[in-house]
């Protein structure tokens, strides 16, 4: 693991503890987003597994670079225990949309919603962020800033942990 890594795992990790403290909800959240095929998809339909939501643009430099972590991490994970919904934030055609999806080889959903800082899950102020939503549908950590997959599967294990001490 390289010293960047390694500082982003921290930094992660350290955000991810306090983020409980400055949550406004302890409680199951929910929202509904169109995917780009025209579904409507809930984040309910994921509960009994571990959710990153990530809020994203293909103009966004971060973004781009975390795409093939977000990719290998939901691979990894699809048929057990965790997802990956992207929620693109950005006005694009839907058919531009589609093709840089497929030319970038993203296997998860991605969801569409309208630009701006708030969400359902609360404040995007940069991008990427991602809000890592646990099998009971309570958000449990945020993170500004690229995630990639060791970071999110040491948070999942040190939760996991966690919780059953």
């Amino acid at each position: 693991m390289t010293i960047k890594r390694m500082t982003r795992s921290i930094l992660f990790l350290v955000l991810s503890l306090l983020l409980p403290f400055t949550a406004t909800a302890s409680e199951p959240v929910d929202f509904q987003l169109p995917d780009i095929q025209g579904n409507d998809r809930k984040l309910s339909e994921f509960r009994g597994k571990w959710v990153v939501v990530n809020y994203w643009a293909t103009w966004c430099p971060p973004c781009l670079d975390e795409l093939p972590e977000l990719e290998m991490f939901h691979n990894a994970h699809k048929d057990t225990d965790a997802v990956v919904l992207g929620v693109n934030l950005e006005e694009i055609s839907l058919e531009k949309l589609k093709t840089f999806v497929e030319g970038q080889f993203i296997s998860y959903p991605i969801l569409l919603d309208e630009p701006g800082v708030s969400t359902a899950l609360g404040r995007v102020t940069g991008l990427p962020t991602s809000y890592l939503v646990n099998p009971r549908g309570v958000v449990v950590a945020r993170q500004v800033g690229p995630v990639d997959k060791a970071m999110l599967d040491s948070y999942i294990e040190t939760y996991n942990n966690k919780q059953s001490d």
